[in-house]
């Protein structure tokens, strides 16, 4: 019974995480700059998870990016830093872009 009982604890905060990344984007501003599926002042977010489609450390990497900003990969528009988005949901953005089909 306690495993069952972990079991569906994991999964209801995985199916939380899932259904609060849009969400959670708006929150921390992210949709000023992109779109789910078209350029916006950056790219759209399923174009960021076909660039990254079968890379196993992008995960980690796009999280830094989204905390600490980039420059030079999508276009001479840098990334600035969002240093209100924790490491938490840093990780939870990225593992949700990459989900984008």
């Amino acid at each position: 019974m306690y495993k069952h009982t972990i079991l569906a604890a994991t999964l209801a905060v995985a199916a939380l995480q899932a259904h609060a990344s849009p969400e959670l984007a708006k929150s921390k501003n992210c949709i000023t700059c992109h779109t789910p599926d078209k350029k916006l002042v950056g790219p759209s977010y399923k174009e960021i998870a076909a660039k990254y489609a079968g890379d196993a450390g992008a995960e980690a990497r796009l999280a830094v990016k989204i905390q600490k900003g980039s420059s030079g990969v999508w276009g001479p528009i840098p990334m600035p830093p969002n240093a209100q988005v924790n490491d938490a949901d840093a990780k939870a953005l990225a593992k949700w872009i990459l989900a984008q089909k």
